[in-house]
């Protein structure tokens, strides 16, 4: 094996056709000799360079719309020959195939396809064939050949050839093999996947996942731990796909807390009034609706400020300047949002460590989708929570019927809670959370931790009693034992939402009804873990 291989013959097939025209004509005034197919050979040729059909060199036409053009033992011996092997370059004689030295290769647009919502026969067409095969035989044969598949790597090649005369070194070739190898596993990963959901298989024999390095981190979620960012080309607006206006790079944290806030706020339409989230580690500490930004931000804030510093806010509708000057007067790690003044960017300029993110949008909180997470030996799949309750789900259980105002608290406070770590509990008054429970292992210990954030709020407001007083509160699973309801009464809740099914459910209502609480149930429940 020569460590360091020239570049005589290059296969050009792409796609996608960014950086195309100038990256060939570099090649070929190195004088590699230059091989194409279809648009991508018209391309080269309207831009005067010369280029030999595929075509020409297997003695067979393009045939079948294109779907057979590059399968063809000229072109895969070209790739996989070994040059220090005698019997390999003697059976390339005998059969005319000259060796193919770089082979540039972006795939049929399959997963954009899928994400115009095209037709089934449409992505079908799209699945590229001949690519994967040559991008296979190129990469594993990376002792002597060089694989291109992404745009953004035409200036390394030839940053490469500058360092090494004209050669590109083993090392290069090695990695140029793993990032090639990577792409076809996620471009079969993004087919497998849609193809599942397409014949509704909700539990395919294999799953895979693929994502594409966004950026590196300089650590996970504490120093230890390596991480990156990694994205996975859907469309769904959020952190992924947000511009980033100002402020030092993301960590690892951040983009898990910002990603959490604005799916939290993604629940609130915009079209009914602003919403604002504020998210401390994963949890919401504050979220409260307004006539305006800056009076949702503020009720959001008055509900935990202590937690509220160094938190991340996000809003479901544009951040003017107003809001964004509340904001400023305290340390805020993130702010994201479909869109943003200039005033607000003018704003924000002053504080160089506050990361603005907008994004243009707002994900569908109803959009079907997956999650997963790692456990030991393999993987759990879920569908994502994307479970909705609208009034006419609600059943009334107690004596008492809810008023209009509880029953509007109720349901706000019932969102809230899908976002709050289990065991879940969220107070509220008049759209606005007034106390929050979260992450413990007794549904009482988050009802009294929310109670007591609300008493503590209360006195650095100045109020003569808990926010809680008068509050709707929503339990994001059943109530066990009568024992969480007899703690939001003492809490001075008056009404309640939660999922029902207890073995206890009778006793739960009997002492709902005794308090003098309204409670209704949803029939789901919103475990997060």
């Amino acid at each position: 094996m020569n460590d360091r291989i020239p570049l005589k013959r290059a296969l050009i097939s792409v796609s996608d056709k960014t950086g195309l025209v100038e990256f060939a004509r570099a090649l070929a005034a190195r004088g590699v000799e230059l091989l194409s197919t279809g648009g991508t050979a018209r391309t080269l040729r309207q831009a005067g360079l010369t280029v030999v059909d595929v075509a020409d060199v297997t003695g067979f036409p393009e045939m079948m719309d294109g779907r057979v053009k590059t399968l063809h033992p000229v072109v895969h011996g070209g790739l996989l020959a070994l040059r220090d092997n005698q019997e390999h370059m003697a059976a390339a004689k005998t059969h005319d195939i000259d060796m193919i030295d770089l082979l540039v290769v972006n795939l049929y647009p399959f997963e954009e396809t899928v994400a115009k919502g095209a037709a089934y026969d449409d992505c079908i067409e799209n699945i590229d064939i001949g690519g994967p095969a040559m991008i296979r035989a190129a990469a594993k044969n990376h002792a002597f050949v060089t694989v291109v598949v992404d745009v953004e790597d035409y200036s390394a090649v030839l940053a490469e050839l500058d360092r090494n005369d004209d050669r590109i070194s083993y090392p290069f070739r090695q990695r140029q093999a793993q990032i090639a190898y990577a792409r076809t596993a996620a471009y079969d990963a993004a087919v497998s996947t849609w193809m599942a959901n397409a014949i509704g298989e909700e539990t395919p024999r294999r799953r895979t996942f693929a994502g594409k390095l966004a950026q590196g981190l300089r650590y996970g979620e504490n120093p230890h731990q390596a991480a990156a960012f990694y994205t996975d080309g859907s469309a769904r607006p959020g952190v992924a796909t947000a511009r980033q206006w100002q402020g030092k790079e993301l960590s690892y944290n951040n983009i898990n807390d910002t990603d959490a806030a604005f799916e939290l706020v993604a629940e609130f339409d915009p079209s009914e009034g602003p919403a604002v989230a504020i998210i401390k580690h994963a949890n919401p500490c504050g979220v409260a609706r307004g006539t305006s930004a800056v009076e949702a931000y503020k009720r959001a804030f008055d509900c935990d400020r202590t937690s509220a510093f160094g938190g991340i806010i996000a809003l479901n509708t544009v951040l003017d300047g107003e809001t964004a000057h509340a904001i400023t007067e305290i340390f805020t790690e993130v702010v994201i949002a479909p869109d943003a003044t200039d005033e607000a960017k003018e704003i924000f300029a002053a504080k160089k460590n506050l990361r603005l993110l907008t994004t243009g949008g707002l994900p569908d909180p109803a959009a079907p989708g997956l999650s997963f997470r790692q456990v030991a030996g393999g993987f759990l799949v879920q569908g994502r929570d994307n479970g909705r309750i609208l009034r006419p789900d609600l059943k009334v259980v107690t004596k008492r019927q809810p008023s209009e105002d509880e029953l509007n608290d109720l349901l706000f406070a019932w969102t809230v809670a899908k976002h709050v770590k289990s065991n879940a509990i969220v107070y509220a008054r008049d759209l606005a959370t007034v106390g929050i429970g979260a992450g413990q292992m007794s549904r009482v210990d988050s009802t009294r931790i929310g109670k007591r954030k609300s008493e503590d709020m209360a006195e650095v407001l100045g109020l003569s009693q808990a926010l809680t007083i008068g509050s709707a509160v929503a339990s994001d699973a059943f109530f066990p034992f009568a024992d969480g309801i007899e703690a939001l009464a003492e809490a001075g809740a008056k009404a309640v939402i939660q999922p029902g099914g207890s073995m206890r459910d009778a006793e739960v209502i009997e002492t709902a009804d005794r308090l003098g609480l309204a409670m209704v149930f949803t029939g789901q429940r919103h475990f997060r873990h």
